[in-house]
């Protein structure tokens, strides 16, 4: 029988990585984590969903305060350090990125800083001129920013958002290229810093992934605070004019041209997989991807993959819970655990912040699945009002023959942590009639949810 350097190599030690790499090792199998990049902690700590959360923070601390008129309070010339917004931002961030080196070097697996290629299907060459074997692999390398869809662009230049996180000082004006979720959250915080932001989308819609009614309330926003937002377009030039750099798309057959002192390309991110030298061990790749089946199992049985390496979603939870489904399976491949999509959440920190679980109706109709769809809006609830939150609304998606539900979405104050109520409820398979049933305590803006789920329970009944 041959024999392996390790029962199991983890490439990558972000949230994926570090998840497989703790469930493997906690299972006594002889574990190691390769980590190449510049930086430990994987994209969410180092320049995802930590960093941009402080500095979305920050900014809506700053936005308060300038509306603090709104509740009788005097917050007379309100001003900011921008230095000092970055610097509360670095300081956190480096302290959950040297937690996570903590958690990688304490000894409970192997962990070596290389960047890591297949030279067949259980070998790896290392950069540092090593090779190493392993019975069983877990890719795990993430994402990077996706390559502008213009050459022209990568003449004028532009920064990203891995950027967009480390800036040491503001731009006078910004031109934002995308419209999905870190589009908006740059376009809204840099809006807020006195940014004179100009946001453009190639969809009709600004987060088209949600339904189109959660997208037209944050673009509602967006105009309220003065940025201008153009959908519906394509890109079709951009140059440098001066000091400013200028993009020209289309819109309605039509070729529109702004400028300004900065581009922030937004357009998303690729799995990070062209160096890996995946065809060696023999798995198959999508546009990059890596093809996964519901076990995180790759065309190489003894290959599986988590995070943003393979998708389909994004996000660190998901991330986490597909590295330890993967260990299980390679330690229980008679007793696999497959990952279920059902309760998938989304939350976009914008404010009002977006949030969903389960379908959304357009999710729901693309897949042919019956539903019943009630909304209520928070301008005509007792605590938004109070807190002068009163952009968006709620939604129930339920079975309209049990009544089961199905889907939420909030659009509104705190929606990423109301989202939670649905996500409970859909875990535990509640119907709409026991969501009303359950008492909510007023005022509060949790108790919104029972007033969809009402209307919901008479349609049902």
């Amino acid at each position: 029988m041959k024999r392996f350097d390790y029962d199991v190599a983890v490439i990558g030690g972000g949230s994926g990585g570090y998840a497989a790499a703790r469930t493997a090792a906690a299972a006594k199998l002889k574990t190691v984590v390769i980590e190449g990049g510049e930086e430990v902690g994987g994209l969410c700590i180092l320049r995802g969903c930590m960093p941009t959360k402080a500095m979305l923070y920050a900014a809506e601390v700053k936005h308060l305060a300038e509306h603090a008129a709104t509740w009788g309070v005097r917050a007379e010339k309100i001003s900011f350090g921008f230095a000092k917004v970055m610097a509360r931002k670095n300081l956190m961030i480096k302290d959950f990125a040297d937690f996570r080196v903590q958690q990688l070097n304490a000894g409970k697996f192997k962990f070596i800083r290389a960047n890591a290629k297949f030279l067949d299907a259980n070998t790896v060459g290392l950069s540092n001129g090593k090779n190493l074997t392993a019975k069983n692999f877990v890719i795990a390398t993430g994402s990077r920013v996706a390559p502008s869809p213009l050459p022209q662009l990568d003449e004028v230049g532009f920064i990203t958002s891995d950027d967009a996180v480390a800036l040491k000082k503001l731009p006078k004006s910004l031109i934002i290229l995308g419209g999905g979720a870190i589009a908006c959250e740059f376009a809204q915080f840099f809006q807020r810093f006195g940014v004179k932001v100009t946001l453009i989308q190639r969809s009709e819609k600004l987060l088209k992934e949600f339904d189109a009614d959660a997208g037209a309330e944050v673009e509602k926003v967006f105009r309220r605070e003065g940025m201008q937002v153009f959908t519906g377009t394509k890109l079709v030039d951009a140059k440098r004019k001066g000091k400013l750099k200028t993009v020209s798309f289309e819109q309605n057959g039509k070729i529109i041209s702004v400028a300004a002192e900065e581009i922030l390309f937004a357009l998303g991110r690729v799995p990070n997989t062209a160096s890996l030298a995946l065809e060696s061990a023999g798995v198959k790749t999508e546009q990059g991807r890596v093809v996964t089946n519901d076990k995180m199992q790759t065309s190489a049985p003894h290959i599986f993959a988590a995070g943003d390496v393979c998708g389909p979603h994004e996000i660190v939870h998901i991330a986490i819970q597909q590295g330890e489904t993967a260990v299980h399976n390679i330690l229980k491949p008679k007793s696999p655990r497959v990952m279920d999509y059902r309760l998938l959440i989304s939350v976009v920190f914008t404010e009002p912040q977006v949030a969903t679980v389960g379908l959304t109706e357009k999710s729901a109709r693309e897949n042919k699945i019956p539903f019943l769809a009630v909304s209520y809006p928070f301008n005509d609830h007792g605590k938004s009002l109070i807190m002068e939150a009163k952009d968006g609304f709620v939604k129930l998606l339920a079975n309209p023959k049990t009544g089961e539900i199905i889907g939420g979405s909030c659009v509104g104050p705190s929606g990423g942590e109301l989202i939670h109520e649905i996500v409970t409820a859909m875990a535990k398979h509640m119907t709409v009639r026991e969501l009303a049933a359950t008492p909510h305590y007023h005022p509060t803006l949790a108790e919104i949810w029972t007033y969809p789920a009402e209307e919901l329970a008479e349609q049902i009944a």
